[in-house]
């Protein structure tokens, strides 16, 4: 059944199409019958999605909307918003996932029966996961069948485990609080007064707008499971909201909790999607603590714990510095994302609170109230690693308490991040990490690591083997007895009584010793031999004079065309994928480089590349098409490229790739935006030649590819050389004669 309310704009009629915007406005003036404006602005309306997909259908430029993107229409234009209906469909993931029989019996019928039954059907699976709070309504009961703790009650499509359960931490157990737990008189202890479940029971007129989309999103759990299907649904909310969230890369969540180590306990006290925590549910006895002050963040955030973890979790809305949902929680570990440079952390109202065992922090200090929340809130011995900008490490109205943080030894190490490791990417973010002590340390030292060396190139990211390899190695060698071995330009055991002076500045390339001197100067000699080795084979490989010769006046065809001729086949980038393979983005055609993306972990089978494959960038402007060889061949499809896979017996890769890159080609295949140049790849142009002769032209157009490429490595390697000569020179690694 389709929602009529669900609205879509001319940007979703062209994705569901698969053509440009400007088709869209050209459908509108030339057909009388397209559908009507419902809503929006005179200059941005939107459209009833069913009277869209009807007219689309009609007209045969739709077969069927595919069922996750109906899915996906149906919520991101949900009249009470997207993430309401997120929330909704989340709950009843829960449900099936718990009680699948439960909810064939609510489904049944008219959208008024579902409505009016379900709220009954989900106080049956709040109540013991959430605790009675959250069941809170005059929802009418429902006859249930008792829950079933068997594999067979879980959709097939889904792990056969066992559910985790879920409460709220603003109600803790006396087990997590130790005898000296209490604060001492006259000092401010913060409460969870302010503190609110994250989720609530959601009523039957709550309900009965996102009821078509519930059945939907049944429809679609049956397909790929519970699990499965709320995380590719929230993978494409926050894909398209992604100014609204800061995200915490899976790789930097998984080193996080790598420098915690095991833990039973786990808090995030600023718990954004849950990456952190979701990185640390490694068994099922564990407890997951999460709080937020974005109610949005915290309710998905619990749905999507309790939904793809075993542990038991706990969470709560709440500003955790100023309403702490867990003030007798002493975790295992803490692991954090906290926002930077707030000044309205609450200096004023939190002078006197009780964490402030390191000193109280300054204004611009929020950061450190976050380092000391998440001191307060660890057992002895207990671990923290937190996600820092690197101005916290230096800043002057911070200097006592990193002072103090490392007399008492409960700062154990300060880690230099590459550029781009997470938001903001263009600044080299730092991990702190923490362990509360049980006793100060005789001779306290602090690890500082620096593996900016590992920065990827562009928007590629860094290299995140090299840095896990390198800070894990570092790490685990500080924590074994013994003098841990200096590792020029990389990392230092540092005696705490060497950074005790009027700065206590911990940035760590600021104390590591440079690369020796033999190790730079090999190093700069092997690029410049490199170096000249790609120079002459730029020369050998400069094409030949050009020869004029008389416009050809060849018969054209488009992409389009030929897709719709089975020459060749046209695929799109996915939005994710279940197998975890190099992923081709954007940037890495773009700039020739090898795969360096991931895609968000769902059953949505990702479109894999093959040699001879053609793909080609969408956005940007750029007249560029890529032919995919042996050694990137297997790679994942990104987002915003289209793959072209040519009938060897009817078109040669390199003679498709070639005219496709033509300037003029480009420029009337591409829609622009106000921001954007967008390109129709089926609108792209190429002549009708034989095979042959197409042969001849592609492997000109793969003599010029190979020249490119030689070209763009050379400057690189010209890059690498000129950096490496002015650092050796000024750091005296390299004499001047």
């Amino acid at each position: 059944m389709q929602d009529n309310a669900t609205e879509v704009t001319a940007a979703g009629i062209a994705r569901l199409a698969g053509v440009g915007r400007a088709a869209v406005s050209n459908w509108r003036r030339r057909h009388a019958d397209f559908p009507r404006p419902v809503g929006g602005t005179e200059t941005s309306p939107s459209f009833a999605l069913a009277e869209v997909e009807s007219w689309l259908r009609k007209q045969g430029k739709l077969a069927e909307v595919p069922l996750r993107e109906r899915v996906w229409r149906q919520l991101s234009g949900h009249p009470e918003g997207p993430v309401t209906a997120l929330t909704h469909a989340g709950c009843l993931l829960l449900l099936i996932h718990d009680r699948p029989t439960v909810w064939l019996e609510v489904s049944a019928g008219s959208d008024e029966r579902l409505a009016k039954m379900l709220p009954g059907a989900l106080r049956e699976v709040f109540t013991p996961r959430f605790g009675p709070e959250s069941a809170m309504d005059n929802a009418p009961a429902v006859n249930t069948p008792p829950a079933v703790n068997t594999p067979d009650a879980v959709s097939t499509a889904d792990d056969a485990n066992p559910a985790p359960l879920v409460s709220y931490a603003h109600a803790p157990s006396d087990a997590h609080a130790p005898s000296d737990a209490h604060a001492p008189s006259g000092v401010h202890t913060p409460s969870a007064v302010n503190t609110r479940p994250a989720l609530h029971l959601p009523t039957a007129p709550e309900l009965l707008p996102s009821a078509p989309l519930l059945r939907g999103v049944a429809e679609l759990a049956a397909e790929l499971g519970a699990r499965q299907t709320f995380e590719f649904l929230l993978g494409r909310h926050l894909d398209a909201n992604p100014r609204q969230y800061t995200l915490t890369p899976a790789d930097l969540a998984a080193l996080m909790a790598d420098l915690a180590g095991p833990a039973r306990t786990v808090l995030d006290p600023a718990c954004g999607t849950g990456a952190l925590l979701r990185a640390a549910a490694t068994r099922p006895d564990q407890e997951l603590h999460a709080q937020d002050s974005a109610p949005e963040l915290a309710a998905l955030t619990t749905l999507r714990l309790a939904l793809q973890t075993w542990s038991t979790v706990h969470g709560a809305v709440g500003d955790s510095l100023r309403a702490d949902a867990h003030p007798r929680l002493r975790a295992d570990a803490v692991l954090c994302h906290p926002p930077f440079n707030e000044r309205n952390w609450g200096h004023d109202e939190l002078a006197y609170d009780a964490r402030w065992e390191y000193g109280f922090p300054a204004r611009t200090e929020s950061e450190l109230a976050w380092v000391q929340h998440a001191l307060a809130r660890l057992k002895d011995g207990g671990a923290g690693v937190l996600l820092m900008p690197p101005a916290a490490a230096s800043r002057r109205s911070g200097r006592r308490i990193r002072a103090d943080l490392l007399r008492r030894g409960a700062l154990r190490a300060v880690i230099a991040l590459p550029v781009g490791a997470a938001p903001p990417y263009n600044i080299p973010l730092h991990l702190w990490v923490l362990r509360r002590p049980e006793k100060a340390p005789a001779q306290p030292e602090v690890l500082l690591v620096d593996v900016g060396q590992f920065a990827g190139e562009g928007r590629g990211g860094p290299d995140w083997r090299a840095v896990r390899e390198a800070v894990l190695d570092a790490w685990q060698a500080f924590g074994r007895p013994g003098r841990f071995t200096e590792r020029p330009g990389l990392a230092r055991a540092l005696p705490v009584i060497e950074l005790l002076d009027d700065d206590v500045d911990l940035a760590p390339a600021r104390h590591l010793p440079p690369p020796t001197a033999a190790d730079g100067a090999e190093q700069l000699t092997a690029v410049r031999e490199h170096l000249g080795e790609t120079l002459r084979l730029t020369a050998d490989l400069t094409p030949p004079r050009a020869d004029a010769a008389h416009p050809a006046r060849w018969p054209l065809t488009t992409v389009g065309e030929l897709a719709r001729g089975g020459a060749l086949m046209l695929r799109t980038g996915g939005n994710g994928g279940h197998a975890r393979v190099p992923v081709l983005t954007d940037h890495d055609v773009l700039f020739g480089a090898d795969p360096s993306g991931t895609l968000p972990e769902s059953e949505e089978e990702a479109v894999l590349t093959e040699p001879g494959d053609v793909v080609v960038p969408v956005l940007g402007g750029g007249s560029v098409a890529r032919v995919i060889d042996a050694t990137t061949g297997g790679a994942a499809l990104g987002r915003n490229l289209v793959l072209l896979r040519p009938d060897p017996a009817a078109l040669d890769p390199w003679f498709l790739a070639g005219f496709l890159r033509g300037t003029a080609n480009n420029r009337q295949a591409s829609s622009y935006a106000s921001t954007a140049t967008r390109l129709d790849v089926r609108r792209l142009q190429l002549p009708r030649l034989p095979l042959d002769e197409q042969r001849r032209y592609g492997e000109r157009f793969r003599v010029l590819d190979e020249f490119e490429r030689a070209l763009r490595h050379a400057g690189r390697l010209g890059e690498q050389l000129v950096r490496g000569m002015y650092d050796g020179l000024t750091d005296g690694t390299v004499a001047p004669d």
